[in-house]
């Protein structure tokens, strides 16, 4: 699939759960466009190190830091654009993979996808905290100047 069209899904799958997340309707496009950043980076990056754990790390700090980044400007709170930024990185897939092996009988598969699915996740969480927690320190250290 091109990447043109990953851009274009990645922005509309991030603006359907901005609505039904409630997100106000300014933002709305706006979250989107954090998605579908976030999704690009995810995507280039797992190309060049063929690791989606990592990709998906650095995808999650890049939707932290443009959502911190957007609310800073708009006036909004950081979950506006976070929460439905990420949707695009959830592993959806692999959950519901670990889920068929496991009714499945297959254990082998189900620890494999199941352990890569858990570490997708951690990198997730693991992104958002470092991007919140360094827009946090830069904001005390212009704060104490």
């Amino acid at each position: 699939m091109s990447i043109l069209i990953q851009l274009l899904l990645a922005f509309l799958s991030t603006i359907g759960f901005a609505i039904l997340f409630s997100i106000p309707k300014k933002s709305i496009c706006k979250s989107g466009i954090v998605g579908a950043l976030g999704w690009i980076t995810f995507y280039i990056i797992s190309i060049h190190l063929n690791s989606y754990t990592s990709a998906t790390f650095f995808a999650a700090i890049v939707v932290g830091i443009l959502g911190e980044l957007m609310a800073r400007y708009y006036k909004k709170p950081a979950t506006v654009y976070i929460i439905p930024g990420i949707v695009p990185l959830v592993p959806g897939a692999g959950m519901y993979y670990t889920m068929l092996a496991l009714v499945s009988k297959d254990f082998y598969t189900a620890i494999n996808k199941g352990t890569e699915t858990f570490f997708i996740a951690a990198a997730i969480s693991l992104g958002i905290i470092i991007s919140t927690s360094l827009s946090r320190s830069i904001k005390r250290m212009k704060h104490k100047n």
